[in-house]
């Protein structure tokens, strides 16, 4: 359940235990929807994907001061440290499920 905002609309970071939400946005986005639908992704998914995210970078990225600035900054990057990390620790989850035990 996403946290109480006062904000009509707006999507938390953070639901009310803490948990960060951004993955459950993400499982929503057609466009994500759109390029696991058939479990691999390919060059051009990957490209469009990039283009979507330099898009909103620019986008973005001006109106923030330089104190904000940072905080996003270092923000995304441990947004990406941990999305790297859940992903290697589900694939290892999921090969130590499947293995052979002959």
């Amino acid at each position: 359940m996403a946290a109480k905002t006062d904000k009509p609309g707006r999507m938390n970071w953070l639901d009310d235990q803490s948990t960060p939400m951004i993955q459950t946005y993400t499982e929503r986005l057609s466009t994500f929807l759109d390029a696991i639908a058939d479990g691999k992704i390919d060059k051009k998914e990957l490209e469009d994907q990039e283009e979507r995210l330099v898009a909103l970078m620019k986008q973005v990225e001006p109106k923030l001061d330089e104190s904000l600035h940072e905080d996003v900054t270092k923000l995304l990057c441990e947004l990406t440290a941990y999305n790297i990390m859940q992903s290697v620790h589900e694939l290892s989850e999921f090969r130590s499920r499947t293995k052979f035990r002959g």
